[in-house]
């Protein structure tokens, strides 16, 4: 017996040895998933009901056919490999049919030639797209009193989030101090239990916790000494996206002994879904993600906030719509579940999306009127703004300034860079003490561990009464913020401000025949920089925000979609922050946080498009998404149009005239939202005739990836002619018609006037000119777009539908003319 097992071991690891490294690898099978499945299968009844039906996942029908799923999958993997070469990670089986498996490229390459084996690719990693919003969308007085006050806003919508997990101890999602929360019965998530405290990660706020690693494990990236293997946020990235979604109302932000207001999410009585696969050190993987995806509809979510997107776009599939991400979101929005998604980071370059396809919102990140701004005032008398949310200098008087490099102690601080004062040890602390310090910023900032906190620290431990960060070098595509701080401290990002700052010190020291600075006359007092200034030129798009157009495939070519959809606030975001999380070292240990990102933008979305699904509770995905594109505001506070920030060929950051490819169809308008007037819907079966038109696009990969067969209606037709609320050709030759089916969600019936704007290289035609509709009923319109010169560029533009009960529906038109 000992010989066998010995022999079948010697067998295992010989087969590992010739079989080469293993991957993880993302398999769709044959056969419909649960969502999908209409019956055909001896033995299994159809699983798949319609919209507006409620699926019973705990139903023995549900659950044979999940059975079946899975114990395919270990079949097919059991017949083709011998056991101990390959781990079979997830089956997938509610939104796609397929598996997660860590095995070699050979054995990939020998399952894609398997029967039943539709598609096999690599898997990827995913990256994160990394409070006074309510106020300034309007909520409090706008939109929460229509759902019964901010204690009923969003009440019973179960929101996903896929995500760094939770810090379910903090304020913003307790349950003691709100009304008791009853059971969601539709929710069948799990909740599981942290292996330290021993206690569950939910509370009723938190309705679901669990977290996905098994990718992540097999690829090697995860490790179990600094990360948490469970829904604890080691990272604090998904504890503040929850919070700005959902977190509970009139949370007061305390930092360093000053109160900088109430947080509140956009959705405060909202539940909570936490599904985990974001890490500390790594990111994630596509396979963990789609795993979540997958539970996360199956236990009955409403809504699905995506702050994470892929590294690049797929390259296993000719477009970047089929890959096992976006078809798992397809099925999601099939299920009837709304998905937001940050556009990424990449900007302001075009064509730095990371979100694709039309069924996902693709939400950009915004600049709101707040803004954290202060200045020096130097001894010369010139003042020097810069950033800096901390209390002035005592007195509001000014102290002398001593440089970090005339407070060295030593020649051995020539081993570290102790000029962006990280280290305390390193400077002389009775030079430094009762006067400010001023530091340099190093590149340490943007690509190692410095932080301003810890300047800060730095500044506190040696007795200074403030600090100066002074940028001295351009560091071209670098996002300074403020950060706030305990101490009178200040960020000179202006490299020219800082020349002035080094000059007026130079003359101003006095130096021994060896360069020592033997005394210092250069003073400088901070300013208070605590309270925020309003601005009316707001919101803007922020310069980071990824612009479009949105692509087709790897190589680029720009698609028929419009991306990003819509524009929310990302820019400086005050919400909860896990205190052991790491993801922003100037907020480690801290409650709260104030950073930026779209990832900060998409759960605004998500929150308000709870608010939508509240009051609307039979509302489709894309009717949410209409009603949030249609009701945008493309002006900003002050009445002009919208801006977004851009770089000049010298690198400085300007404003420009924004356009669709930089905030979708404009700035989110919740109060509109919820009241629309008309949307534009999409079905699932609309979704897949768009992909079958996309040219070039092999009809079998449709199938393969999506689940569903192109069939003789989607002949003739086009990207464009999916039934959203825009309108984008990439390639404009002579003449195009195209449809759009409008639905009204109002009471009354609407007389609708309809308008169009456009640029003269493009004549732009909508017929008719005005439609009455009825409740409920739908109306065509013909859209007509001509090329009327070529001149390489876009053109953007609109059709307006203005109502005689007061809705204004608009419709972004983006169109290039060719010959």
């Amino acid at each position: 017996m000992k010989r066998i097992k010995l022999a079948c071991l010697l067998l295992v690891f010989v087969q590992q040895v010739v079989l080469g490294t293993h991957d993880v690898y993302i398999v769709t099978m044959e056969g419909d998933p649960v969502v999908s499945y209409r019956g055909g299968v001896e033995g299994f009844p159809a699983t798949a009901v319609d919209l507006d039906e409620e699926m019973d996942v705990t139903s023995e029908t549900v659950t044979s056919y999940s059975l079946h799923l899975r114990r395919h999958h270990d079949n097919l993997l059991d017949s083709l490999f011998v056991e101990g070469t390959y781990e079979k990670l997830y089956s997938y089986h509610h939104l796609i049919n397929g598996f997660a498996v860590h095995m070699s490229s050979l054995q990939a390459e020998f399952l894609r030639k398997a029967p039943g084996v539709k598609h096999v690719e690599r898997d990827m990693k995913i990256q994160k797209l990394t409070t006074h919003t309510p106020q300034f969308l309007g909520l409090p007085t706008g939109v929460w009193p229509t759902g019964g006050g901010f204690d009923r806003a969003g009440e019973d919508v179960v929101i996903g989030f896929v995500d760094s997990g939770i810090y379910p101890q903090h304020p913003s999602f307790s349950s003691h101090k709100t009304d008791p929360y009853g059971p969601v019965p539709r929710y069948k998530g799990k909740c599981e239990m942290d292996p330290v405290t021993h206690r569950s990660f939910c509370n009723g706020k938190i309705v679901g916790a669990q977290h996905f690693a098994k990718a992540a494990m097999a690829a090697g990236a995860f490790n179990p000494d600094i990360e948490f293997a469970s829904p604890l946020d080691g990272d604090g990235h998904g504890s503040h996206t929850a919070a700005i979604a959902a977190g509970n109302n009139g949370i007061p932000v305390r930092m360093h002994g000053h109160e900088f207001g109430k947080a509140s999410g956009m959705a405060p009585r909202a539940r909570i879904a936490v599904y985990k696969v974001l890490y500390r050190l790594f990111g994630g993987y596509v396979a963990d993600v789609v795993a979540a995806i997958d539970q996360a509809v199956q236990d009955g979510v409403d809504i699905l906030n995506l702050s994470v997107g892929p590294n690049s776009p797929p390259t296993a599939t000719r477009t970047t719509f089929l890959n096992p991400f976006d078809a798992a979101l397809l099925s999601a929005v099939k299920a009837g579940v709304f998905v937001a998604q940050a556009a990424g980071n990449g900007g302001p370059f075009p064509k730095t999306l990371v979100s694709f396809s039309p069924w996902i919102t693709t939400v950009a990140a915004g600049v709101d009127d707040r803004r954290y701004k202060n200045h020096l005032t130097l001894g010369n008398g010139k003042l020097l703004s810069g950033l800096g949310v901390s209390p002035a200098t005592h007195g509001n008087k000014s102290f002398s300034l001593i440089s970090a490099a005339d407070a060295l102690l030593g020649s051995s601080a020539t081993k570290y860079s102790a000029l962006d004062c990280q280290r305390p040890e390193l400077l002389n602390k009775r030079k430094v003490q009762g006067k400010i310090l001023l530091c340099g910023y190093s590149f340490n900032y943007i690509s190692g561990t410095a932080s301003i906190k810890k300047v800060s620290q730095t500044a506190k431990s040696l007795g200074a009464t403030g600090f100066i960060v002074a940028v001295e070098n351009s560091y071209p595509g670098t996002k300074f913020d403020p950060v706030p701080v305990s101490i009178p401290g200040i960020l000179i990002t202006d490299v020219s401000k800082t020349t002035d700052l080094i000059d007026y010190y130079n003359s101003s020291t006095t130096r021994d025949w060896a360069g020592r600075a033997t005394v210092f006359k250069a003073t400088a007092g901070i300013a208070d920089g605590l309270a925020p200034t309003l601005y009316n030129s707001a919101p803007q798009v922020a310069l980071f925000s990824s612009r479009g157009p949105d692509v087709k495939d790897f190589s680029f070519q720009d698609a028929d979609v419009l991306k990003p959809d819509i524009l929310a606030p990302g820019n400086l975001i005050w919400a909860a922050w896990a205190p052991n999380g790491t993801d922003e070292s100037n907020y480690a240990g801290e409650g709260f946080a104030m950073v930026s990102g779209t990832s900060m933008a998409a759960p605004h979305i998500a929150g308000i498009a709870a608010l939508i699904k509240q009051k609307n509770p039979k509302w489709s995905p894309s009717a949410i998404k209409s009603a949030l594109m249609t009701t945008a505001n493309t002006l900003d506070k002050g009445s002009h149009p919208l801006r977004a920030q851009q770089y000049t060929t010298s690198e400085m950051m300007t404003l420009s005239r924004a356009t669709p490819f930089d905030c979708g169809s404009g700035a989110v308008n919740p109060k509109a939202a919820l009241d629309p007037g008309l949307v534009l819907d999409a079905t699932h079966e609309d979704y897949i005739t768009f992909l079958c038109s996309i040219p070039d696009v092999n009809h079998s990969e449709v199938s393969n990836i999506a689940g569903a067969s192109c069939n003789s209606s989607s002949k003739g037709q086009r990207p464009y002619d999916l039934n959203i609320p825009s309108i984008t050709i990439s390639q404009l030759r002579g003449t195009v018609t195209v449809k759009r089916t409008v639905t009204s969600v109002s009471e009354e019936t609407e007389t609708y006037t309809i308008m169009t704007r456009m640029p003269p290289e493009i004549a732009l035609d909508v017929t008719p000119a005005a439609l009455t509709v009825l409740p409920g009923a739908s109306r065509d319109i013909t859209v007509t777009l001509t090329a009327r010169s070529v001149t390489g560029t876009y053109s953007f533009g609109e059709i307006r539908m203005k109502g005689d009960r007061g809705h204004l529906v608009r419709i972004p038109v983006v169109a290039m003319g060719f010959k």
